[in-house]
C-alpha cells in the first residue's frame, strides 16, 4: 500500500543592503516521527530545540533590520519538512532554489541542541560537524566568533572523515554541502531519548538552547556583514 502525502517547508526572507544579492540560510527541520498508534513522537530536542533556534535568529535579525541595522547579505530562514524521511525538505530546495545556489553563501543548519549526549557531563558545548569540510575561513570565523562572544566548547568529534556515525551526510545540510555551498551542523550528539516518545520538553534545557542559538546568530551575522564572501576551498567529490 502507498500513501501519499505533502509536505512544505517555510522561508522567511529578510532582505539585505548592499550586497543583498548573496544569501545566508538558516535551516532547521520541523518534521519528526509523528504519531504511531496511540503514541505520539514530540520530537522536543529533535528538532523542536532547532526550530525554535531559527524563529529566534530570525527575530534577532528582523529587530536588527527594524533599527536600521539589518545585515548587508540576505538572509532566508527555512524551516524544512521531510528530513526524518530522507533530508527531502532541503533536498526539493536545493533542486529548486528559491534564490539562486552560486549566491548562496553558507548554510547554518541547526539539529539538535537542547539535551547533553551521552558523551557530556555538562551543557557547555556543541559539536560542529562540517565547517571546514569546504571552507577553512568558515570554521575560522565560527572559532572567532566563539571565542569574543560566547565561549562553547566546540566539539569536533563527529566532523572527522571516518566518523562511523556519518553524521555529516544524516541531516539538512549535507544537501548544501553537496552543492559546494560551505555549511556548519550545530547538534548536541544523541541520547537516551532520541526517536523516542520520551523526547519531551520538560527535558530541554533552554539554557543551553539560548547559548547555542546566539553562536548561530553572531557567525550568521558576521557571515551576512563582512566585506569579502568566505571563500571555498575545497568541493565535495
Amino acid at each position: 500500500n502507498k500513501k501519499k502525502i505533502k509536505g512544505e517547508n517555510l522561508s522567511g526572507y529578510i532582505e539585505g543592503t548592499d550586497l543583498k544579492e548573496e544569501l545566508i540560510i538558516i535551516t532547521a527541520h520541523y518534521d519528526h516521527l509523528g504519531k504511531h498508534d496511540s503514541l505520539i513522537f514530540n520530537g522536543a530536542d529533535d528538532d523542536g530545540s532547532g526550530t525554535v533556534a531559527a524563529l529566534e535568529i530570525a527575530e534577532a535579525f528582523m529587530l536588527a533590520k527594524k533599527a536600521g541595522n539589518g545585515p548587508r547579505r540576505s538572509v532566508l530562514i527555512m524551516p524544512v519538512s521531510g528530513e526524518e524521511k530522507g533530508l527531502l525538505g532541503s533536498k526539493y530546495y536545493t533542486d529548486h532554489p528559491i534564490y539562486p545556489l552560486e549566491n548562496t553563501v553558507a548554510n547554518l543548519n541547526i539539529d539538535m541542541i537542547g539535551r547533553i549526549g551521552d558523551f557530556k557531563d555538562n551543557p557547555n558545548y556543541v559539536y560542529l560537524i562540517g565547517a571546514d569540510r569546504l571552507s577553512q575561513e568558515l570554521h575560522d570565523i565560527s572559532e572567532q566568533v566563539n571565542k569574543e562572544y560566547i565561549g562553547l566548547e566546540l566539539d569536533y568529534t563527529f566532523n572527522e572523515e571516518d566518523d562511523p556515525n556519518r553524521y555529516y551526510y544524516r541531516s539538512d545540510h549535507y544537501n548544501f554541502a553537496k552543492n559546494n555551498i560551505p555549511v556548519i551542523f550545530y547538534f548536541n550528539g544523541v541520547h537516551e531519548d532520541y526517536h523516542k516518545v520520551t523526547d519531551t520538553v520538560e527535558k530541554i534545557d533552554f539554557e543551553k538552547i539560548q547559548t547555542i542559538t546566539r553562536l548561530v546568530f553572531l557567525t550568521a551575522w558576521e557571515l551576512a556583514n563582512r566585506d569579502e564572501r568566505i571563500i571555498l576551498d575545497k568541493k565535495e567529490e
